[in-house]
């Protein structure tokens, strides 16, 4: 994409099944993404430096997707001071709860914003990503808010509604 503003992050290519819902979310709204595999483990590097020139390149803030330990967001959240929303996944024996303690649980100073585990985490995080960028650009705004309209009209009055 041309001018991404958010960046999805993911420790391993088998998170995408997860964390393109956040995509499609942006998408949707029309905001450009770029997505990228990053370990904070095995690739410290491309982490660092992909870290370290994401603002001169439009990037706004960040959406980190990851299981286990799940120190890619606080990892991520110490090398910028953008915003960064984690999004724990459950690849473990623990079904994500370990994820979501780590990604939650970080210490004063570091903060890194936490979602639900899974997809419904990565469509809330795409969503947060838009409501920060809604807060200057009236488009992203506009768009925020015909989705929140269109969901609302979704919702029946009654169970007999089709």
């Amino acid at each position: 994409m041309a001018n991404p503003r958010i960046a999805i992050l993911m420790g391993s290519k088998n998170d995408w099944a997860v964390m393109k819902s956040a995509a499609d979310v942006l998408e949707g709204l029309e905001v450009e993404c770029d997505v990228r595999v990053i370990s904070a483990h095995r690739t410290p590097e491309r982490h660092r430096q992909y870290i370290q020139s994401a603002e001169e390149r439009g990037i706004e803030a960040f959406i980190c997707g990851a299981g286990f330990a799940a120190h890619l967001a606080g990892v991520t959240a110490a090398l910028t001071p953008l915003p960064v929303l984690g999004v724990p996944l459950d690849s473990s024996a623990l079904d994500g709860l370990d994820a979501l303690l780590a990604t939650v649980q970080m210490p004063g100073g570091i903060p890194v914003a936490t979602f639900g585990i899974g997809k419904a985490g990565a469509v809330n995080a795409g969503l947060f990503a838009a409501a920060i960028l809604a807060r200057s650009d009236p488009q992203v705004r506009k768009r925020l808010d015909e989705y929140r309209a269109e969901q609302t009209a979704a919702v029946p009055e009654t169970p007999f509604e089709e």
